[in-house]
C-alpha cells in the first residue's frame, strides 16, 4: 500500500492565510461600505487601498514568522553544542531518555550513546530533533513565506471586489460580490480541507459561514451607523 504524505506544508499553509483572508476581509469592507455609499468607486478605491496594505501587513507577518524560526533554530543550535561540550554527561543521559521511551534496553541505549558521541555534529542535530522537536528551517523560508502569503491575499482580495469595477451601483455590485464570493469561499473551503485531511463538506460549510457573517454584520453595521 502506497503511503500518502502532505508535501510543501509551510507552503500550503502560507496560501491558506493569505487566501482567507484576502478572501474574507476585502469582501466585509466591500460589503460595508455597499451599505453605506451608492458609489462604486469608492468601494474599488477603499478596496484596493486595504487590499495593498493587507497583502503588505500579511506579507510582512509571514516574514517575521519565518526570520524568527531561523534565528530560532539558530540560538537552540548554538545551546546545544555548548552543552554537548559542557556537560557531555547530562547531554548522553537525554540521550538514553529518549530510546528509554522507544523500550529499548539499558546496553542498547549505552551503545546507540557512545555511537553519537563520536560525531559531534550528528549528537547535536540529534538532540535538537528528538529532545526539542526543531527542524532545521529553510533559510529562504521567511522570503518565500512573504511571497505567498502577499500573492494569495491579492489574488482572494481581488475576488470579492471585481464586480464593482463592472457596475455603477454598490447594492447590485455587492449582490454579485455575494455570489462570486461565497462560492469562491466554498470551493476554497472544500479543497483545503480536503488538503488537510479534514471533511471537505464541513470545511466548505464552515469557511463560507464565517465569510457570510463577516460580511453581513459589515453591511449591517454601515446601515444601523450610515
Amino acid at each position: 500500500m502506497e503511503e500518502q504524505h502532505l508535501e510543501s506544508s509551510d507552503f500550503l499553509k502560507d496560501i491558506v492565510i493569505g487566501m482567507s483572508d484576502g478572501l474574507t476581509v476585502p469582501f466585509a469592507l466591500a460589503a460595508g461600505l455597499s451599505g453605506a455609499v451608492a458609489d462604486t468607486s469608492i468601494v474599488t478605491t477603499a478596496g484596493i487601498a486595504e487590499i495593498v496594505a493587507g497583502a503588505i501587513a500579511m506579507g510582512l507577518g509571514g516574514y517575521l514568522a519565518g526570520q524568527t524560526e531561523v534565528e530560532h533554530y539558530e540560538a537552540e543550535l548554538k545551546r546545544e553544542y555548548e552543552e554537548v561540550e559542557k556537560v557531555p554527561e547530562r547531554e548522553k543521559e537525554e540521550v538514553r531518555e529518549v530510546f528509554a521511551d522507544y523500550g529499548l534496553d539499558a546496553n542498547m541505549q549505552e551503545a546507540i550513546v557512545e555511537a553519537l558521541a563520536k560525531d559531534k555534529d550528528k549528537w547535536v542535530h540529534f538532540m535538537m530533533k528528538f529532545e526539542l522537536g526543531l527542524e532545521k528551517p529553510d533559510i529562504n523560508r521567511a522570503r518565500n513565506s512573504a511571497a505567498t502569503i502577499g500573492i494569495s491575499y491579492v489574488i482572494g482580495g481581488i475576488i470579492p471586489l471585481s464586480p464593482y469595477f463592472l457596475v455603477d451601483d454598490a447594492i447590485l455590485g455587492l449582490k454579485f460580490s455575494v455570489a462570486i464570493t461565497l462560492l469562491a469561499l466554498f470551493v476554497f473551503g472544500f479543497f483545503k480541507s480536503r488538503i488537510t485531511g479534514q471533511p471537505p463538506w464541513i470545511g466548505a460549510f464552515k469557511v463560507t459561514s464565517i465569510g457570510a457573517a463577516a460580511a453581513a454584520a459589515a453591511f449591517g453595521v454601515a446601515k444601523l451607523f450610515g
